[in-house]
């Protein structure tokens, strides 16, 4: 029978999807892309906003359009907080919590057996289970998850509740999967989870553990997903700047850049630490990518709360942004915060940051032309070129050229492009 799977989210999800459609694959299952016609259809969930949770109703329907009589699963984190919400759904068959989402292929063929639909909801609060994933859907780069669940407690998030306390693989584990991604001729590696920079296995930290990926001694690059700023220590930096292996990209959560704000998120640092963490950086590794996130329109964010965000993202090194609305979700403190900001407020301020983002990135791509970077390709695209990224994370789009196809090469960054790619 003909699985189709569709993720939403994080990397993390991405990584899980694709152990996931393996698994079905072992089960005698076909897998087609989610745009085919099938008999089942899996859907990874996320609930991070409340738009996220109002797409998957959308994808369902969407689904049931397309396939009346199909089998519909959702999994994922949206599936662990609301698994009564989810089964009510017209045409949803399983539904499953954290801790049997990886068993999916298995409760599918029990469902076909029987004919009966499957929920199961367990508390994952206190879960040690830790489930190995990565992806190999892509080419190119992979994204191998090395921890998850998560042991703060901001405000405004769920993702505690949806995956639990933070735990990480072993890093046996994560050598043997690193050396399974590089047999299928990938060459670049995301390092995921919900808090990478918390990892902890046996005597290990993530220090430790980045040291003993330093050490395998084959042709690949290593990729940071996201580290809370808190726990980038100056050992990681120094130790980037030193090696062949990992790439001079950040991505570095601010949430805020007003102290008043982090407090009420329960962020565990204040904008101080944010800008020396990336003086500390720059010192280290000048050509650097710093990427962030911000969080627009949390309750008490007043005009001129807001204003030192933007300001204080607008004369630092920051080179991109991602931009989020804050969207109330239920059973977080925020949630009963007062002084809630009007739509409209919010979306004209996510306007200004956005624009804000394009100009950090204009002045970094510019900071960087000239210069010679390796750029690892990927394959042709639609217009006829290919597409590659510098380990610095800068766009390239290059006339296509089969050899350069998955190749890492030092390549002459030159002209910036109306896409603000060079070419």
């Amino acid at each position: 029978m003909k699985v189709a799977l569709f993720t939403f989210g994080c990397k993390l999800n991405f990584s899980e999807t694709s152990t996931i459609s393996r698994s079905f694959t072992e089960h005698g299952f076909n897998v087609v892309d989610f745009n085919s016609k099938a008999d089942i259809y899996i859907i990874n969930s996320c609930s991070v906003t409340e738009n996220a949770d109002k797409e998957c109703k959308k994808i369902v329907k969407k689904i049931k359009t397309k396939n009346p009589k199909s089998i519909i699963g959702i999994i994922g984190c949206y599936a662990q907080l609301k698994p009564k919400e989810i089964s009510k759904i017209e045409g949803v068959n399983i539904v499953l919590d954290a801790k049997e989402k990886f068993n999916i292929a298995k409760h599918v063929t029990t469902l076909l057996k029987n004919n009966e639909n499957i929920y199961i909801k367990s508390n994952i609060k206190n879960s040690n289970i830790f489930n190995s994933a990565f992806s190999l859907n892509e080419r190119t780069r992979s994204f191998l998850k090395i921890q998850d669940g998560c042991d703060y407690k901001c405000s405004y998030c769920t993702i505690p509740l949806a995956r639990g306390n933070s735990r990480s693989d072993s890093v046996k584990n994560i050598i043997q999967n690193i050396n399974k991604i590089l047999d299928s001729k990938i060459k670049e590696i995301v390092l995921t989870g919900v808090n990478i920079g918390d990892y902890k296995y046996k005597s290990y930290n993530f220090y430790k553990l980045l040291k003993e990926i330093e050490q395998i001694k084959r042709s690949f690059r290593i990729r940071i997903s996201s580290i809370e700023p808190n726990l980038l220590t100056e050992e990681i930096i120094k130790l980037i700047a030193n090696s062949k292996k990992i790439a001079h990209h950040f991505h570095l959560p601010l949430q805020s850049g007003s102290d008043t704000i982090l407090k009420k998120m329960q962020r565990r640092y204040k904008t101080q630490l944010y800008e020396n963490k990336i003086k500390t950086i720059k010192k280290y590794l000048p050509d650097c990518c710093i990427g962030a996130d911000v969080i627009v329109g949390f309750p008490f964010e007043n005009e001129a709360l807001f204003l030192e965000t933007y300001n204080f993202i607008k004369n630092s090194q920051i080179s991109y942004l991602h931009v989020f609305s804050y969207s109330e979700r239920k059973n977080t403190k925020s949630e009963h915060l007062k002084e809630k900001q009007n739509p409209k407020t919010i979306k004209t301020r996510s306007k200004m940051l956005r624009i804000l983002s394009e100009k950090l990135k204009r002045k970094f791509y510019e900071d960087n032309a000239g210069k010679t970077k390796e750029v690892l390709f990927e394959r042709k695209n639609k217009n006829g070129s290919i597409l590659g990224i510098t380990d610095n994370y800068i766009k390239i789009e290059a006339k296509y050229n089969k050899k350069l196809e998955n190749k890492i090469i030092n390549y002459k960054l030159e002209n910036i492009n109306s896409k603000q790619i060079f070419a």
